[in-house]
């Protein structure tokens, strides 16, 4: 290892030597422990040869003349299960924890408005739709395994964390890294609920959708079955739409495909589905796709009065496929005023 770069937390930057070339690398070293400059790493340059959207890094896999002390008390939830660098974690809802009592009888989120939405990216979006109306609103992130597992590789929740828009964070199925983690969605947003007292969730997977130009073939499908636990638990599915009129992909153009096969095939449940104020043409093209959403969910309109200067005020980096704000606007817009409806539920709530 030639040099240490930017730290976040759970995550290390480094350059790493290999073949005479420099190389970007990543490290978890709560899973391999701290590199030091001189360090021999060994690597999975997978992400790295396949230039990922979300990689971009070689993978440190461990420091094999240095590794990490063992955990003195792992906890008996194992995640990334027999993979190499299986972890075992504590539990919320683990007969160890704590809080093994509360999970164990809770079976509602008493109304607790759960913003879904299909790619990470829309995240800090979804939270400054939210602190716009409401803004000590506590927010938290329940993050799925159909993106990366690891939460410690999303720097927009360091960012957001650091910056006190999000209150804590739960991991659930494979994913892992969280303030709590969980064994299932639905135990996830119970623990949102009623172990981090949060008032507004929002799920959606991690950095590193993966899509494959297919109906069915995307780990964003997953965000229909949030809908079914949102409502299975007695919350308010608040859907938040994918939209672009900058993707160079057709499918993507308007609703995104994924957006309608999601809410419109898979949701078995009905959620609100928000539909922000839009300029022409997308406002159009957004109208005529609606229809795909089928007659079961609740169309919202919300204003998206001032959203645009609140995006701007977002403490990380606004990023979706590349495009920021000023190059796909519409997305941005819609993930906020997704938000902004959450939290009017609340307001409704509490009058």
């Amino acid at each position: 290892m030639r040099s240490l770069g930017s730290a976040w937390r759970g995550a290390l930057e480094l350059v790493v030597e290999v073949d005479g070339a420099q190389v970007p690398a990543l490290a978890y070293p709560e899973l391999v422990g701290a590199p030091q400059i001189g360090d021999v790493v060994l690597l999975n340059t997978t992400a790295l040869d396949l230039d990922l959207g979300t990689g971009g890094y070689a993978m440190v896999v461990a420091l094999p003349d240095r590794l990490p002390p063992d955990s003195p008390d792992p906890g008996q939830l194992v995640k990334a299960r027999y993979l190499p660098q299986q972890v075992s974690v504590r539990g919320v809802d683990a007969q160890e924890s704590p809080h093994h009592g509360v999970l164990a009888d809770a079976d509602s989120l008493d109304g607790m408005p759960v913003v879904i939405a299909d790619l990470h990216s829309a995240l800090p979006a979804v939270i400054a739709g939210v602190r716009l109306e409401r803004p000590s609103t506590r927010v938290a992130y329940v993050m799925s395994d159909g993106g990366a597992l690891p939460i410690w590789l999303s720097r927009t929740v360091a960012g957001l964390r650091e910056a006190g828009w999000l209150s804590a964070t739960v991991t659930v199925g494979q994913a892992f890294g969280g303030d709590v983690e969980a064994v299932t969605v639905h135990t996830g947003l119970l623990a949102a609920r009623h172990v981090l007292d949060a008032e507004v969730a929002v799920i959606a997977q991690g950095p590193g959708n993966l899509g494959t130009g297919t109906r069915w073939g995307y780990s964003g499908v997953a965000a229909g079955e949030a809908v079914n636990a949102v409502a299975t638990l007695g919350g308010r599915p608040v859907a938040s739409l994918r939209i672009s009129d900058a993707d160079p992909r057709t499918r993507h153009r308007g609703i995104s495909h994924h957006s309608r096969t999601a809410y419109g095939r898979v949701a078995l449940a009905g959620a609100d589905v928000v539909v922000p104020e839009l300029g022409e043409p997308l406002a159009s093209a957004v109208e005529a796709d609606l229809a795909e959403l089928g007659g079961r969910h609740r169309i919202v309109r919300v204003s998206a009065h001032g959203m645009v200067e609140a995006l701007r005020a977002v403490p990380v980096a606004l990023s979706t496929m590349g495009r920021g704000l000023d190059e796909d606007r519409g997305y941005f817009v819609a993930a906020a005023c997704a938000g902004r409806h959450a939290a009017s539920l609340l307001e409704a709530r509490d009058r």
